[in-house]
């Protein structure tokens, strides 16, 4: 089986089993992290069904029209696509309708942010890989607010949230599902929210396409969405107030406003094409990452390519960079904070080899052994 080229071994090539699964994914109307962790349980069980809420076949990578894909009725709702936001009060009911208990599955594995955990699955197991408890639900005031949701809006919506809320902790604490968390944030937030306790399998990086360089540049480097919660105002803010050099690549709502903010020494470059990504982590001094991540792919890349990172010190950061060893944290989530990070950090410092011994924790083969050992313990 190939993940974006690249071979792996299936499920029971690993362990010898040959489990019947179906897979359960939130919605595939975009491309992003959690895809990128889809394709990899997709490769574990290549047999294996894709259950989502809607599927916009013209907007998803080419290599998924190869799956079994099985949308819900909410795949037939007008602009759902382009505006599937506006219909969340109703992916909880859409899983809930969802009954595979009588698919002839031995295990259902669900790959979570919103509600696909709801589905029903009777006395089959299910190993829900928890990329985060509902966001929207369990911190709809930290999720408005970085919205920019009116007033009027939150009024509104609160008491649909509440009702959400508490159907997502009902589907929760159904003994047939099995809790995963990519990171001890989520972890958390899983015994918190859900009142579960959850192991820790994290999620997988390509980490064969990165490696260190002999001589690397000046500059610093941020790979992300640009949008409120990753926090790349501060980096922009520190950046132009030191006159240090930052490279931007990445694209969003918020690309604008950000370039209007920067000075001389920021540079915005976009979206970069896959393969320039790896040469830009390798030469840049350090990579910023200023955000609060559940877990955070790119500062893994960015050690895999052997450079530091340096980072807010909150959420999937604090699994994946190593204080004084891999990396630098800031504490104050503001401008003058990251610059005082980025000036007494010495980045020159660190090994990369250091770095990239670390980022191999975090590898492909990890992660397909790690879930291929916990299908065995659930089904034997």
């Amino acid at each position: 089986m190939y993940v974006n080229g690249v071979g792996y071994c299936t499920a029971s090539e690993l362990t010898g089993a040959r489990p019947t699964v179906g897979l359960v994914h939130d919605w595939l109307n975009q491309y992003g992290g959690a895809e990128r962790v889809l394709e990899h349980l997709a490769a574990l069980f290549p047999a294996a069904p894709v259950h989502t809420s809607i599927y916009w076949r013209a907007g998803m990578p080419k290599r998924y029209h190869a799956w079994d894909i099985r949308p819900l009725w909410m795949d037939r709702l007008p602009g759902i696509y382009r505006w599937h936001q506006a219909y969340f009060p109703l992916y909880a009911l859409a899983f809930a309708q969802l009954d595979l208990s009588g698919h002839g599955y031995d295990l259902v594995v669900s790959n979570k942010s919103g509600f696909c955990h709801g589905v029903r699955t009777g006395s089959v197991p299910q190993l829900c890989y928890c990329l985060s408890p509902t966001r929207y639900v369990w911190q709809f005031e930290h999720y408005a607010a970085r919205e920019a949701l009116p007033g009027v809006a939150r009024a509104l919506l609160r008491p649909v949230v509440g009702l959400l809320r508490r159907w997502d902790y009902r589907a929760a604490q159904r003994e047939s599902v099995h809790f995963v968390a990519i990171s001890r944030e989520i972890q958390h937030r899983i015994r918190t929210f859900y009142g579960r306790e959850a192991e820790i399998i994290y999620p997988p990086v390509d980490l064969e396409r990165f490696a260190p360089t002999a001589e690397h540049a000046d500059y610093y480097l941020i790979v992300s969405r640009l949008v409120p919660y990753k926090r790349i105002d501060l980096a922009v803010r520190a950046f132009t107030s030191l006159g240090l050099p930052l490279v931007v690549v990445g694209e969003g709502r918020d690309r604008a406003a950000l370039e209007a903010q920067a000075g001389p020494t920021v540079r915005f470059l976009g979206r970069v094409a896959d393969d320039a990504l790896p040469g830009l982590l390798a030469n840049c001094k350090a990579f910023v990452f200023p955000g609060y991540e559940d877990f955070g792919i790119a500062p893994v890349e960015a050690q895999a390519a052997g450079r530091p990172v340096i980072a807010f010190r909150a959420g999937g950061a604090l699994d994946t960079v190593v204080e004084g060893s891999t990396g630098v944290f800031f504490d104050a989530p503001t401008a003058d904070g990251l610059a005082a990070a980025v000036t007494g950090f010495d980045a020159d410092g660190v090994d990369p080899e250091v770095c990239r011994r670390n980022a191999a924790r975090f590898s492909v083969a990890r992660f397909r052994r790690e879930i291929a050992t916990l299908v065995t313990r659930l089904v034997g």
